[in-house]
């Protein structure tokens, strides 16, 4: 057999029939000549990846010898390969293609010499299809069940790709049918998670935290950048500290800022400085708290919760907290 490594194309032609919303994943890229049938993406949700031969006892648990737990954003595209060529093609061409823009690729498997499975299996090839339906949750296609795209020759392709931003692992599954040939592309880069969505915090949540703890960090309360200004979007978060310094008539706070390790410490600490006290100043001035409950200090970077190097743990040290005094 002669195999012809096509190109991995990205045009909109090569997907006019492409379901809506959908694309290429820039890194692993299109055969030439398919079209996307399924296609979805999540930010953040785990997921786990065959590095290497599996037991097929394991199929419906996804752990053991051969999978990988990974967490990141997820993108899974569903092709349908045209009819000329097989899966052996398709998955030289993948990881030539793979290779070419310096990813790795760490484990192929072939279900009928064996090599996907630990000990092998004269099943082989459903079970592969067993393994892609619960683990990627596939819809059928055409009124047929995943593992039967799969159950005359399945083909498998694992690689990873370094990243600044973090490690990206990405998997082809190939099965044969009568009907047609599929791909089934899923892409898990690494990401760090959106950390600190969550930023209201009521009076009664503060009042929990403080007694519990001393103090509780604010990530509600917003500034210009590089500024001390204070911007709309925090009045509901000073709306609960007024309500909770009412209701407590003998609370007395230390309110702190706290920068990430952007710039010098001291131009951090000028800055902490006067955004913990623009907050102070907006307590007494637009909700009368009394001036003698309230202490403003500033820490720079002293005081990190997070790394500072990546900024997801930049942004849990950029905050304003309040400690009882």
């Amino acid at each position: 057999m002669v195999l012809f490594l096509l190109p991995l194309a990205w045009s909109a032609a090569a997907g006019a029939a492409d379901v809506a919303g959908s694309k290429d994943d820039p890194l692993i890229g299109r055969y030439e000549g398919s079209e996307i049938v399924e296609y979805s993406t999540t930010e953040f949700d785990a997921a786990k990846v065959i590095t290497g031969p599996i037991d097929p006892a394991t199929i419906d648990t996804g752990a053991g010898e051969g999978w990988l737990p990974v967490e990141g954003k997820v993108t899974l595209i569903y092709y349908m390969l045209p009819p000329d060529r097989s899966t052996l093609e398709v998955l030289r061409n993948y990881q030539s293609s793979i290779e070419g823009k310096g990813g790795a690729v760490a484990f192929t498997c072939d279900t009928q010499d064996g090599t996907c499975y630990a000990g092998g299996s004269e099943t082989a090839g459903y079970l592969l299809g067993q393994a892609v339906g619960p683990v990627l949750a596939l819809p059928k296609l055409n009124g047929d069940y995943v593992h039967n795209w799969f159950g005359n020759r399945g083909r498998y392709l694992y690689a990873t790709f370094d990243k600044p931003e973090g490690k990206v692992h990405a998997e082809v599954f190939l099965g044969e049918s009568g009907s047609g040939n599929v791909a089934v592309v899923r892409v898990v880069e690494t990401t760090a998670m959106e950390a600190d969505k969550i930023t209201f915090v009521d009076a009664s949540q503060m009042r929990s935290a403080i007694d519990e703890t001393g103090r509780i960090s604010l990530y509600g309360i917003l500034f210009d950048f590089d500024k001390a200004t204070l911007k709309d979007e925090s009045k509901p978060t000073l709306d609960e500290i007024a309500k909770l310094l009412t209701e407590d008539p003998d609370l007395e706070l230390l309110v702190v800022g706290h920068t990430d390790s952007e710039g010098s410490f001291d131009y951090n600490l000028d800055l902490s400085n006067r955004r913990a006290a623009a907050v102070a100043a907006a307590l007494v001035e637009t909700y009368g708290i009394p001036q003698a409950r309230l202490s403003s200090f500033g820490c720079s970077f002293a005081a990190p919760v997070a790394s500072n190097a990546d900024e997801a743990g930049r942004a849990k040290n950029r905050r304003v907290e309040l400690v009882q005094r």
